[in-house]
């Protein structure tokens, strides 16, 4: 009888786990990287990290698991809180590409923390925590946006830019099609701020993708200084 009971609570479990991973499903994940100058020029405003002014270059935002009908799962996993020890060999290279710009100032661990346990949680089936974070300081390596605006003649310098132009930009030297989020400065122009594209599930491959966020920017929008 024990022997019986036993096998009964495992195959609960067992499908348990099973609906829970289905519950975490997800089609795409988008690979969202900000531009620092509009972070910093908007009404809030900004704080540096504790260890120092980031660099003047696009800064990973977040991988983010999302759905062709543009749902997207989160805080899938409460039981999988954030542990800064399993990513000690990527601490130095979060710093420089995935910095923190909120305040107070801080190391950069709130802000990966939020990211993983609103966002990795849903892809643990796939990514562990260190092959997430991995995973998106790989697509950065891969993405050079700054290398690709600059080589079509868009600088970070305070000038207005065609948003076709961006795209086109971006789309040349990636090789996939981006998503453009604006903000506002504090005279309320619009401003390059985010830009999105789309990884298969796996957190490798750039693919085109399924389906845009919502929202939309001017024509024509400022590319800030840093």
């Amino acid at each position: 009888m024990k022997s019986y009971s036993s096998v009964l609570i495992k195959l609960l479990v067992i499908l348990s786990l099973s609906v829970l991973c289905v519950s975490q499903d997800f089609d795409f994940y988008y690979f969202v990287q900000q531009w620092p100058g509009s972070y910093c020029d908007s009404q809030n405003s900004c704080c540096y990290p504790s260890t120092g002014k980031p660099a003047a270059d696009f800064g990973i935002h977040g991988l983010w698991p999302n759905n062709k009908d543009d749902s997207y799962p989160s805080n899938c996993d409460p039981n999988s809180p954030f542990n800064k020890n399993e990513i000690s060999d990527l601490i130095s290279s979060l710093q420089k590409n995935w910095p923190t710009l909120a305040c107070p100032s801080n190391d950069g661990t709130n802000f990966w923390s939020h990211e993983w346990e609103k966002h990795g949680t849903c892809s643990e089936s796939v990514l562990d925590q260190h092959a997430y974070f991995a995973a998106a300081l790989q697509l950065k390596q891969q993405v050079n946006l700054l290398l690709a605006l600059r080589s079509a003649g868009i600088h970070p310098d305070g000038s207005r830019y065609s948003l076709t132009d961006i795209k086109t930009a971006i789309k040349g030297k990636v090789g996939y099609t981006p998503w453009i989020e604006c903000n506002s400065d504090k005279s309320g122009n619009s401003q390059l701020y985010q830009v999105y594209l789309c990884v298969d599930t796996s957190g490798s491959n750039l693919i085109e993708c399924p389906v845009f966020p919502k929202g939309q920017c001017d024509s024509e929008i400022e590319f800030p200084t840093f």
